[in-house]
């Protein structure tokens, strides 16, 4: 008997990537509102339930105010620019839409949504179940094992990176390198600033020598002179950069896995909501929400409209 399947969604990276994915042709509805990081995002969560069929599901957002990260280095994705007005409003209406669809959603103070996904997926693993960690983040790589693995969107669907894929991408021999592999080489998306003059390249190949950042500064004194003197001179910085860049999994969060199994969707307010969105083309959908009881019967929560949740 298979494992049963746990699909944890990176919600902001995912809403983000959806709306530039419209940025040059919005959606735009009769009201004047850009519909774009709201269409693209549910349009992918119903991809997923249909093509997938997960068994467990949630969507893990990152608190207002910050993480834990911003405290030890104010710096930490400070280049980034103000959030575009379509997607501030569509953060509420994709919540609401999720609540109709009766998935759950996570959300945890002073910890980013990578930090809360890592921590479910490590307590998932150890429970036996398969994590798919849905994102466009290549972060994640540094959590990924031969159950937990990274669902990437890309222009041509979906891929699937596991252990193999990740060694392969950042030309390392253990998926965990990928934490010191950022540690060199930094992060522009975050504006973590890794160790200046240490590139992509030279980070793999130091990396696949000598296995971790310690191990590289305990044999430092073999190292080419050009390399050596950027790794003592940015030292400092590229160990905050490594920190910066991990993942934290212990995460202060009492949430059984189990309570993220797959509900039956009020579809009646599904359906109203899309009606609203204007997404004509989402709503002959709907049906694709319907999840199979333990005796293979497809259920649906048909309420009237006054008993459901707003």
């Amino acid at each position: 008997m298979s494992a049963q399947r746990l699909f944890l969604l990176d919600a902001y990276a995912l809403i983000f990537r959806s709306y530039y994915a419209f940025i040059r042709s919005p959606r735009i509805n009769s009201k004047g509102i850009n519909t774009s990081a709201l269409f693209g995002f549910t349009l992918s969560l119903l991809d997923i339930i249909e093509k997938e069929k997960p068994d467990y599901l949630a969507v893990v957002f990152d608190p207002p105010g910050g993480s834990f990260r911003h405290e030890e280095y104010p710096e930490y994705k400070a280049q980034r620019d103000e959030t575009p007005e379509g997607i501030i409003w569509a953060v509420p209406e994709i919540k609401k839409l999720l609540e109709a669809m009766a998935i759950p959603t996570v959300e945890v103070p002073r910890y980013e949504a990578d930090d809360v996904i890592g921590a479910l997926a490590h307590r998932a693993e150890k429970e036996g179940y398969d994590v798919y960690m849905v994102t466009p983040d290549k972060d994640y790589a540094q959590l990924v094992t031969d159950r937990c693995r990274i669902y990437r969107p890309s222009t041509k669907g979906y891929e699937l990176w596991g252990p193999q894929e990740v060694c392969t991408k950042f030309e390392l021999n253990h998926t965990h390198q990928v934490i010191d592999y950022l540690g060199l080489v930094g992060d522009s998306a975050d504006n973590i600033p890794g160790c200046k003059g240490i590139g992509p390249k030279t980070a793999s190949e130091l990396l696949r020598s000598y296995g971790s950042i310690e191990e590289i500064y305990n044999n430092i004194a073999l190292l080419k002179t050009g390399t050596r003197s950027k790794l003592e001179e940015h030292k400092e910085i590229t160990l905050l950069s490594r920190y910066l860049a991990t993942i934290c999994t212990d995460v202060p969060i009492d949430l059984p896995i189990a309570s993220l199994v797959r509900k039956q969707p009020h579809t009646t307010l599904v359906q109203r909501l899309f009606e609203e969105y204007e997404f004509r083309s989402l709503a002959k959908r709907i049906d694709v929400l319907a999840h199979e009881s333990s005796n293979g019967e497809l259920l649906f929560l048909m309420l009237p409209i006054h008993q459901l949740p707003l």
